[in-house]
C-alpha cells in the first residue's frame, strides 16, 4: 500500500491562517517522511480566492530541505500555464535539492480565467502539453538544441538524474497520450481510465503498467468521535467541493466530473470519496484495498486547523500506521 499525504493549502476566511497552515504543511511533510509514508502530493491552481497554492514546486523544494526519503509529486503542475525553459530550470534545481525526489506530474487544465492570467490560449493546451515533453528531455541534457528557431541550453542538469514526468487527465485520450509521451500515467479516481493506458502501454512495446491500483478515499479522516468530527470538518469539505463546481461550470457551463449535483452535508457523508472513520474502520478498508493500493491523507483540506489536524495524524500513527499492510515496491518509486 502506497501512502500519499496531499497539501492544497486553501485558506478561506472561515478557516485557519494562510501562514499557520503552510507552516503546518512543513512540519508535517517531516512527520510524514519521517513516518515512511511514500509521496506528498501537491496541486496546483491560479487566482483562487482562497489563495489556492499556485506554486507546487517552490513548495517541493521547501519540503525537500525538511525531508529526507519522500517523493515529491506535483499533481499536477499547470503544464500550459509556464515557460518551458524555466520549467525546465525551476524543477531541475528541485530534483538537485530534494536528491532525485521530484515526480514532475503535469496536467492541462481547464479554467479560462488561469489560461488569460497568464495570456495562453485555453485550446492550445493539449498541444502544448506534447510539447513540453518534448523540450524537457531536451533541456535535461544540458546541452545546447534548438527549438522553434532558437538556440536553448538550460542549466544546471538535474541530478542525479531527470525527474519522471507523468501525465494527469480525466480521458481516455489523455491515457493514451500519457502513455506515449510520459514516463507514466498519473493514477486516475476512475480505473476505467487505467485500461485504455495500460493497453498503449503494451501497444507501444513498453512495460506493462500492470492492473489498476485501487484507491482510498480523496479524504480520510482518523478519529474516536465520528459525529463530532464531521460536523467540525463539514465546512471545509463544501467549501472544497463549492470551489470545484463552481470552476467546472466556469469551463464547461455546468458542474461536471464528480462536483456536480447537489452539495448538503448528506450527499458528502454519502460519498465514499469523503469518509470519516474510526481506527479500526480504517484498518478494515485497509485490508479491503489490499496491498496493490493507494491510501490518502488530507489533513489541511480547505484551511483545517492545523491543531485539529495533528490530533488526527497523532491518532494515525498511534493506532493505524503500524499495522497498515505495506509493499516492498510503493507504486509511485
Amino acid at each position: 500500500m502506497e501512502l500519499t499525504i496531499t497539501y492544497d493549502l486553501r485558506a478561506p476566511d472561515f478557516g485557519a491562517d494562510r501562514n499557520a497552515l503552510y507552516a503546518a504543511a512543513l512540519e508535517q511533510a517531516e512527520w510524514a517522511d519521517e513516518l515512511g509514508f511514500d509521496v506528498i502530493g501537491l496541486g496546483e491552481h491560479h487566482g483562487a480566492a482562497d489563495g489556492y497554492n499556485p506554486s507546487p514546486l517552490v513548495l517541493a523544494s521547501a519540503m525537500a530541505a525538511r525531508t529526507r526519503s519522500i517523493k515529491l509529486r506535483t499533481s499536477v503542475l499547470l503544464a500550459p500555464l509556464y515557460d518551458l525553459a524555466k520549467l525546465a530550470e525551476d524543477a531541475a534545481v528541485t530534483q538537485i535539492v530534494s536528491n532525485g525526489r521530484l515526480l514532475l506530474g503535469i496536467g492541462a487544465g481547464y479554467r479560462p480565467s488561469e489560461f488569460e492570467t497568464f495570456g495562453r490560449k485555453l485550446e492550445d493546451r493539449w498541444r502544448v502539453m506534447g510539447e513540453t515533453c518534448e523540450f524537457l528531455r531536451l533541456a535535461w541534457t544540458g546541452e545546447e538544441f534548438e527549438w522553434r528557431g532558437r538556440r536553448c541550453r538550460v542549466t544546471p542538469a538535474p541530478a542525479p538524474f531527470a525527474p519522471p514526468i507523468l501525465l494527469g487527465g480525466s480521458s481516455a485520450a489523455a491515457a493514451r497520450r500519457a502513455a506515449r509521451i510520459a514516463d507514466g500515467w498519473f493514477p486516475p479516481l476512475d480505473p476505467r481510465l487505467w485500461q485504455p493506458y495500460r493497453q498503449q502501454c503494451l501497444a507501444l512495446g513498453k512495460a506493462d503498467p500492470g492492473e489498476y491500483p485501487r484507491h482510498g478515499p480523496i479524504f480520510l479522516w482518523v478519529t474516536r468521535e465520528p459525529e463530532k468530527a464531521w460536523r467540525q470538518l463539514m465546512p471545509h469539505i463544501q467549501h472544497q467541493l463549492q470551489s470545484y463546481s463552481e470552476w467546472t461550470t466556469e469551463a464547461f457551463g455546468r458542474p461536471a466530473g464528480p462536483y456536480a449535483g447537489e452539495i448538503t452535508p448528506e450527499t458528502v457523508r454519502n460519498s465514499p470519496a469523503y469518509q470519516v472513520l474510526t481506527p479500526e474502520q480504517v484498518l478494515e478498508l485497509a485490508q479491503q484495498l489490499g496491498d496493490h493500493s493507494v491510501l490518502y491523507l488530507n489533513p489541511l483540506l480547505a484551511g483545517i486547523d492545523p491543531a485539529l489536524s495533528w490530533q488526527m495524524l497523532s491518532l494515525y500513527e498511534r493506532e493505524v500506521h503500524p499495522y497498515l499492510p505495506r509493499a516492498a515496491d510503493p507504486l509511485s518509486l
